[in-house]
């Protein structure tokens, strides 16, 4: 007995029944599908209405309408291009030419003629230091400045008082520093008198704020006739520092004996 035909063969050469019966299933099953679909959607399901588009309306211009003259009649009178195009004279034939004379620019304005070059040119190089004094630039000395009185501005409650009448004083700063504007809140009664006087804003310096608290507390308005006296009269007093401010003094270093 031959070996070969003893052995088995290493591929499979038998007839692949099983999976023509699966393709072939699948097929099958592929096409119910698709007719159950097509009952569900196409006789179970209601078809759906389409809604046509709108007809198309279309406005007739006639002469004989008023609203239409005077559409035309705006639309003539807005057009733009009427202001970039030139009318033809009614007496003008459609096909006849205008006849246009051609007017050079050189005609009404002559052009401004260069001067030449010169014809020797000096080819030597400048010099660094040319003769010749050099100008001497002087500033002008600023005018002296005049001396500003400190100023006091009271609101509009207090400026229909009338006048006040201020004590002199002479304020004096504690530091070499430029003092800031200060506000004071006053009550003023009806003889006049400042009955209270509060600080608002200070001016950076606690003793100069002091001499302006008493310099406003002894200040007196005119009196009120008719008014109460127990009436009191609130507004805010304003001191604008000027340059009559005394500088403090210097101190002075005690010398060893």
């Amino acid at each position: 007995m031959n070996a070969s035909a003893t052995a088995p063969f290493i591929f499979n050469w038998d007839q692949p029944q099983r999976r023509k019966l699966v393709l072939s299933g699948f097929i099958g099953l592929s096409f119910v599908i698709h007719l159950l679909a097509f009952y569900l959607f196409q006789v179970v399901y209601p078809q759906t209405v389409s809604l046509l588009p709108a007809p198309q309306r279309v406005s007739l211009m006639t002469a004989n309408s008023e609203q239409t003259a005077t559409l035309l009649r705006w639309i003539d009178s807005e057009d733009p291009a009427l202001a970039s195009t030139t009318r033809r004279p009614a007496h003008m034939q459609r096909r006849e030419m205008g006849k246009v004379e051609h007017a050079p620019s050189y005609f009404s304005r002559e052009a401004a003629l260069k001067e030449p070059p010169p014809l020797t040119v000096d080819l030597r190089i400048p010099s660094a230091q040319p003769p010749g004094p050099v100008p001497i630039i002087r500033s002008t000395a600023p005018a002296p400045v005049g001396i500003q009185p400190t100023r006091v501005t009271f609101s509009p409650e207090l400026q229909h008082l009338g006048a006040a009448n201020f004590v002199p004083a002479n304020f004096r700063t504690s530091t070499n520093e430029t003092p800031q504007n200060a506000q004071f809140r006053l009550a003023v009664d009806g003889k006049g008198a400042v009955v209270y006087c509060f600080i608002l804003a200070s001016s950076g310096d606690s003793g100069l704020d002091e001499a302006a608290r008493q310099h406003l507390a002894l200040c007196r308005f005119p009196a009120q006739p008719a008014s109460n006296d127990d009436s009191l009269t609130w507004g805010i007093a304003t001191i604008e520092w000027g340059n009559d401010v005394s500088a403090p003094s210097p101190k002075s270093t005690p010398t060893a004996p």
